[in-house]
């Protein structure tokens, strides 16, 4: 008896050694064995938000594993963002990657919480290029009138952000070194909230995306100023890109995607961006993307990885010519 005890030991040894043995050659093979927390480092309803969620339920349904949204907003995204950059590198927490905490945040703080490079890129989703929102009553009816308006009227037009560092900001910062026009920053802790305030008229106006303000440009409750990309989007095609309204330099957009913890396994990473860019290629994703007027990217994670490399390279040069303080 106490032979055939020790024998089924080491037998469970072996099992649990060869299973160790399998891991270490292939991480991904049981991967997620439980639950994913896919972090968005901002408030709910917003861009960032609703992509998460579509594409999670998505991943949900194929490998049988919840992934969790968790919106950890604060500081510009930074407080969802450190979150992942200290977790642990297994997959099972991720981040919705946005400028703002990936690149922004990073650069523009002289001690930041945590370092580019402590993310692994896993894929890129895509971009949606920021349109300027104004409440009805505001007077401007384009980017044009509105840079007139705010030189006649310097240090009085109030313009709402994601918070200092987001995208949304540094699309101000764009604006304002391409038209010259002085104007009030009014950050917020992410674009939902700005965007109410822009419709309950606290704030004049503000950049957002298609994504964040479908609804209320739908219902009339905002109306739209000017698209800050080289061409005019499909979701409304009525409206002039800034560059037609003879505002020069002043493209701008917000891009998402998805990143680890550094030192996730290869073949995690993989296994992410191979599913992810499966889901990016479904009819009814890709329809529900196009009416949110986000422009597809997917591809390998180095092609994500040098998309943010060059990224902090251009917020570098905005940095250097004094068009972004860094704090």
């Amino acid at each position: 008896m106490k032979i055939a005890l020790r024998v089924a030991k080491l037998l469970a040894c072996l099992a649990l050694a060869a299973a160790g043995a399998a891991w270490a050659q292939n991480p991904a093979a049981n991967y997620p064995n439980k639950p994913v927390r896919w972090i968005v480092p901002f408030p709910p309803g917003a861009s960032n938000d609703l992509i998460a969620r579509l594409i999670g339920q998505k991943l949900t349904d194929a490998w049988g594993q919840q992934f969790v949204i968790d919106n950890r907003a604060g500081a510009g995204g930074s407080v969802g963002a450190e979150t992942v950059a200290r977790a642990a590198p297994d997959g099972h927490t991720l981040l919705l990657s946005n400028p703002g905490p990936s690149v922004n945040n990073v650069l523009m703080r002289k001690n930041p919480l945590y370092r580019i490079n402590d993310f692994t890129p896993a894929v890129w989703i895509g971009y949606a290029p920021l349109i300027i929102v104004a409440n009805p009553s505001f007077p401007p009816k384009n980017g044009k009138e509105l840079v007139d308006y705010a030189k006649a009227n310097p240090g009085k037009v109030n313009w709402g952000s994601s918070g200092p560092g987001s995208s949304l900001h540094i699309g101000l910062a764009v604006f304002q070194a391409a038209t010259g026009i002085d104007v009030v920053h009014v950050p917020y802790k992410g674009a939902a909230p700005a965007l109410t305030d822009v419709v309950g008229g606290q704030i004049n106006l503000m950049y957002t995306t298609t994504v964040t303000g479908e609804a209320q440009i739908k219902a009339g409750r905002i109306k739209v100023l000017g698209v800050a990309d080289a061409k005019r989007t499909p979701v409304l095609p009525e409206v002039q890109t800034l560059a037609e309204q003879g505002i020069r330099n002043a493209e701008a957009n917000v891009w998402f995607g998805m990143s680890a913890p550094a030192g996730t396994p290869r073949s995690i990473i993989d296994k992410l961006n191979r599913e992810v860019n499966r889901v990016l290629d479904l009819a009814d994703v890709r329809q529900r993307l196009d009416q949110l007027g986000l422009v597809v990217a997917g591809g390998t994670s180095e092609k994500f990885d040098a998309f943010i490399k060059s990224e902090a390279g251009r917020l570098a040069k905005l940095i250097k010519i004094g068009a972004v303080q860094v704090e």
